[in-house]
């Protein structure tokens, strides 16, 4: 694959010391667990877990109007951080119980043929997209509406609603699904004994409810939730300055996972098992741990060289400093090169509000 240009996470940087991350561990915080313990064949420590996932059928929700499948060997997985307020998660979203969710964040994993690298595109939530009309995954038809914010389609329609949306966009057929809420991330922090993190800068976002000072920090989970949802306390206050705040976390969030020892400790090695389980929703197809554990063991080869995470090409919405519009050529540059199977190339980003390719090969 070719080099992508790189640029620096301003205000933090992961904390502890450079080593090989094991597959898809720096794609997001639940795949992580998942691919230490498949890639490990630690089966017998699932038996029971099967119970904990969820799962919806997207498949069926959407019917057979949707992108090809790729006949290539590669794969979408469309990621997902939801906010629900719902139950425990109202507090911890500094909100109240709604009704409704957002997806927080998302991630469109493609994983390449031969399954020794992957690229990452981050979609910024405030992004205005044109959403289609579709099933909910709770049923009911949605109208389609044109120039609402990205993360409206899982508010509006759930995960069936929020994949139609990004196949929509990118032409692209994703092929599973994952999600995981708050209270799910902030107890898995918390089970790993916390994150350590290096701020550059102080942090400082009461509606996040973090407060760091400049320096070496181990977070618990509610820091952590609140470092990953954090847009005030750095940067320019956007969502672009949030995404690069996620992909430095999760660089902290993979060595930790090493540090802990899980392979030697069956005891602990259960019980973050449980919680990840606990916390995960799927796709029908990833809806038993035996499947979620094939799949991410099939994915142990992806090293920090093969692995590659940008930001969606974009640029702020002239009528609205506060919102993000897609750069439909270089996006298509973006889409094309996952299609055929490509590297994406470096030029999708230049010039853009995400500024260049994130390209994450290891930590500090």
């Amino acid at each position: 694959m070719s080099a992508e240009s790189t640029h620096r996470t301003d205000g933090l940087r992961a904390g502890g010391r450079s080593r090989r991350w094991r597959g898809m561990k720096v794609v997001a915080w639940t795949a992580a667990l998942v691919v230490v313990l498949g890639g490990a064949g630690l089966g017998y420590v699932y038996a029971t877990l099967d119970g904990n996932l969820r799962s919806v059928d997207i498949d069926r929700t959407l019917g057979a109007d949707r992108p090809e499948k790729a006949d290539d060997g590669s794969e979408n997985i469309l990621v997902l951080g939801s906010d629900t307020r719902s139950g425990g998660n109202g507090k911890l979203g500094g909100g109240t119980d709604d009704g409704t969710a957002r997806s927080d964040t998302a991630m469109i994993v493609h994983v390449h043929e031969g399954r020794d690298e992957a690229s990452v595109v981050s979609v910024p939530r405030d992004t205005l997209v044109d959403r289609p009309g579709c099933t909910g995954t709770e049923g009911g038809r949605h109208p389609a509406a044109d120039g609402v914010m990205f993360n409206s389609a899982y508010a509006t329609g759930g995960a069936a609603c929020a994949v139609k949306t990004v196949e929509s966009m990118t032409g692209l057929r994703m092929d599973h699904y994952l999600e995981v809420d708050f209270s799910g991330f902030r107890e898995l922090v918390d089970e790993l004994g916390g994150v350590e993190i290096t701020t550059t800068e102080d942090i400082d976002d009461p509606d996040s409810h973090l407060h760091l000072a400049a320096g070496t920090h181990r977070l618990d989970g509610a820091q952590a939730l609140g470092l990953v949802r954090t847009r005030h306390g750095v940067g320019d206050g956007s969502d672009l300055g949030r995404i690069q705040l996620q992909q430095a976390f999760v660089r902290a969030l993979a060595q930790q996972v090493d540090d802990v020892g899980l392979l030697a400790d069956p005891g602990k090695l259960h019980g973050i098992a449980d919680t990840a389980t606990r916390a995960l929703t799927t796709d029908t197809g990833l809806g038993s741990v035996n499947s979620l554990m094939s799949f991410a063991g099939g994915l142990r080869d992806i090293d920090p060289a093969g692995l590659h995470m940008v930001t969606m090409p974009v640029r702020y919405d002239p009528a609205d400093p506060n919102r993000l519009v897609p750069e439909p050529r270089k996006a298509r540059l973006v889409w094309d090169a996952l299609r055929n199977d490509e590297s994406i190339p470096g030029a999708a980003t230049d010039d853009t509000a995400t500024g260049g390719a994130g390209d994450v090969a290891g930590a500090p």
